[in-house]
């Protein structure tokens, strides 16, 4: 019998769902963004946008968040919000190991089934100037940098990003 991969997409609805979003976000940001960012910012925006009350009052604002399981196994998340006339992509991460085997691509393809079942004609995400191989990934899915943005978030720190836009077919 073959070695079927089965790519999952839950809804975070339970405290211990956010607590594994808690927990997996720790592990990616650590292991991505610290080379990008800096150890002090990583721990400042984990606890900022990351941390169990920071998701807990996020997904009270209407932002929704979801588990990406392989196999059943937590291996990355992803949220999202309406902001105007698009979809706001606002996290997408996947364990290192993992990427490349289709799960971010089952992600996206989940928010562009959400977006279009929402009504939204695009979907928009912000993405580190830095942080090349997301930017080429983005690309690679037809979303297209329309501007770039620097973003001061508090204690000396800042948001260094393109804001990168997909347009949806009806």
């Amino acid at each position: 019998m073959r070695n079927m991969k089965k790519i999952e997409v839950i809804e975070v609805e339970t405290d211990d769902a956010i607590a594994l979003v808690v927990s997996l976000a720790d592990t990616i940001w650590r292991e991505h963004y610290t080379s990008i960012i800096g150890t002090d910012q990583v721990d400042y925006m984990l606890e900022k946008f990351q941390s169990k009350n920071a998701i807990t009052n996020q997904i009270e604002s209407n932002t929704s968040y979801f588990l990406l399981n392989l196999n059943e196994q937590p291996v990355g998340y992803l949220s999202y919000y309406p902001k105007g006339e698009t979809l706001f992509l606002s996290k997408i991460y996947v364990l290192q190991e993992y990427r490349g085997k289709g799960i971010g691509k089952a992600g996206m393809s989940f928010v562009q089934a959400k977006s279009k079942a929402l009504g939204f004609r695009s979907i928009t995400l912000t993405v580190n100037k830095y942080n090349t191989s997301s930017i080429m990934a983005y690309e690679k899915l037809d979303f297209q940098k329309i501007e770039s943005v620097v973003v001061d978030i508090g204690e000396g720190f800042v948001m260094d990003d393109f804001v990168m836009i997909k347009q949806i077919a009806k």
